[in-house]
């Protein structure tokens, strides 16, 4: 009797499936929760591509607007009228650089717009488009209002600016701080010439 009652009982090992160890076990990590939550957020790729449109699309009609080429031959005329010092690339090297730069910053903010939204990504989003509204408007101060001065001190702020977006985009999107780089390396070349034009015309510009 005593027997047939013990074989009655369950002697395995007790199920611990309740316990608040196993509980605890099987609750998502706070990683993972993290995880979850920055793979919401980002920019639909249709949206993205829209805005990188438009940013590209304003820049190149304001560049369009500014160049100094044959179309613009009082711009044309003025570019060519001014001492520049010997480092100064053709015009065709401007032509071919500046639009391969906007293409990098414009890949470096799709891919901005569609990582997760945070803080640190709204910031860096602001940089890329300040950087590319700045473009279009140093040519506008450049060309169009031949003002010497506030170019070379507007290049300075898009070589400061631009940095700041590789520094911050890093942070966020190693590919798109990369993509930045280049348009950082020509700033500061860019910056220096800026200056040396307005110093060596000091009576063609403001």
């Amino acid at each position: 009797m005593t027997g047939r009652l013990l074989g009655d009982l369950d002697t395995s090992a007790p199920d611990r499936s309740l316990s608040p160890a196993s509980r605890a076990k099987d609750m998502p990590r706070a990683s993972e929760l993290t995880d979850a939550a920055a793979s919401t957020g980002g920019w639909s790729p249709v949206a993205a591509l829209g805005l990188v449109g438009l940013v590209l699309g304003a820049s190149a009609l304001v560049g369009r607007r500014n160049a100094p080429d044959r179309t613009h031959p009082t711009i044309r005329r003025w570019y060519q009228r001014l001492d520049k010092p010997d480092i100064t690339p053709p015009d065709a090297v401007f032509g071919a650089v500046w639009p391969a730069l906007e293409v990098g910053l414009a890949i470096g903010g799709y891919r901005l717009l569609r990582r997760p939204s945070s803080a640190r990504r709204d910031v860096a989003v602001a940089l890329w488009l300040g950087n590319s509204a700045m473009i279009g408007g140093w040519s506008e101060l450049f060309f169009r209002r031949k003002r010497l001065g506030a170019s070379a001190a507007a290049s300075g702020a898009m070589l400061a600016s631009g940095a700041a977006l590789v520094a911050t985009a890093a942070r966020v999107d190693r590919t798109a701080a990369v993509t930045a780089m280049p348009y950082v390396g020509w700033l500061g070349f860019a910056t220096l010439l800026a200056e040396r034009i307005r110093r060596d015309n000091p009576a063609r510009g403001r």
